[in-house]
């Protein structure tokens, strides 16, 4: 017999999935043309129908033509699944991040991975590292490998001046890699005056002009190292009531809070190769998110996926209409909502206490 709180839970994750995929379809359908939700839907499942004929069947099926397919399937459709996923899960790490390290400012970015990762990308910008045998470009391998080697860094400092890897010392030494790394950066871009325009526009976070194969790369990170975040709900939980607690019950800390940083790094580095630096994500979210589940990891995690799509869905909408013809970048609207949203957050907080 299920009691009335497991009911609750199934209700509203299915009202998240509803709300996800209503927002999906506003964002396919607007823009700089307006596509009827109908046409959009048509277009759709024209073209899945072909897809299906062809691969299934061997048959030479039409495939749909026309400007509206274009803009749908070739420009929109790619674009909303990248910043979809890039949402999920900047907004599952950031959940992660403030459960694991009991701090409510914590996100993707307290670590100082984020800071690494786009560290590499700017690198391979400036000097137009490039890898001929892979099929995509350097910036995002480039990203990934100074994500990791940023942990690397970061858990080896930790573990010589705390052999516990306690939460404080990960935090501070976090900082002070990201105030370095940022240092490395400028000077970096001091060397590459030519390409600033470019690191730039980079360096504000957007998701214009992606395809599917970086929304199939960003899938597979969520997939793979998000399912390690949603595999340890439980030992979040644990961590909420403190380390000593969760020593207590069995819970391996250092395993987990090392396989956690791992995770989040991996996510972390992939999100920052595609999108640039998006801000504020993994930080509003969680936050705002808790309010209607509550701090159980078990229903927050799942939750976050969806919260975080349809926030940075949203944001992305926003910055392709608001000035058009114009387009902003993303991490300029995630960065103005998400500032606006936690102070009242905070307020609201302070004001109840």
């Amino acid at each position: 017999m299920k009691t009335r709180k497991e009911r609750f839970r199934a209700l509203e994750y299915l009202f998240f999935s509803a709300l996800t995929v209503a927002v999906f379809c506003l964002c396919v359908c607007i823009g700089s043309v307006n596509i009827p939700l109908g046409k959009t839907l048509s277009v759709f499942r024209d073209a899945l129908s072909s897809i299906i004929q062809r691969c299934l069947f061997r048959s030479s099926a039409a495939f749909p033509e026309g400007t509206d397919v274009s803009i749908l399937l070739t420009v929109r459709l790619p674009r909303v699944l990248c910043v979809a996923i890039t949402g999920a899960a900047l907004s599952l790490v950031g959940a992660a991040m403030q459960g694991l390290l009991k701090n409510p400012l914590a996100d993707g970015s307290t670590l100082g991975v984020s800071s690494g990762a786009a560290l590499g990308a700017v690198v391979a910008i400036a000097f137009g590292i490039t890898f001929p045998a892979l099929p995509f470009a350097g910036t995002m391998v480039m990203a990934i490998l100074f994500a990791f080697l940023s942990l690397l860094i970061i858990l080896g400092l930790t573990a010589r001046l705390d052999r516990s890897l306690s939460t404080n010392t990960i935090i501070l030494i976090g900082v002070i890699y990201s105030m370095f790394v940022s240092s490395l950066m400028s000077i970096v871009i001091t060397f590459a005056a030519d390409r600033v325009q470019h690191i730039t526009f980079w360096t504000m976070g957007s998701l214009q002009g992606k395809g599917y194969p970086d929304a199939a790369i960003l899938f597979g990170a969520l997939l793979v190292f998000g399912g390690v975040i949603l595999f340890h709900q439980r030992e979040l939980n644990a961590f909420a009531v403190g380390e000593e607690n969760a020593r207590h019950i069995g819970v391996n800390v250092r395993r987990v809070k090392l396989t956690l940083l791992i995770a989040v790094s991996g996510l972390v580095g992939v999100c920052v190769s595609v999108g640039g630096s998006i801000g504020f994500v993994g930080l509003v979210t969680p936050h705002m998110l808790r309010m209607l589940t509550g701090p159980n990891h078990r229903r927050l995690l799942p939750a976050s996926l969806f919260g975080g799509a349809c926030f940075l869905m949203l944001a992305d909408l926003v910055a392709r209409i608001l000035l058009n013809p114009r387009e902003l970048n993303i991490g300029i609207v995630t960065s103005l909502t998400g500032a606006v949203v936690f102070v009242c957050i905070f307020y609201r907080t302070r004001r109840g206490k």
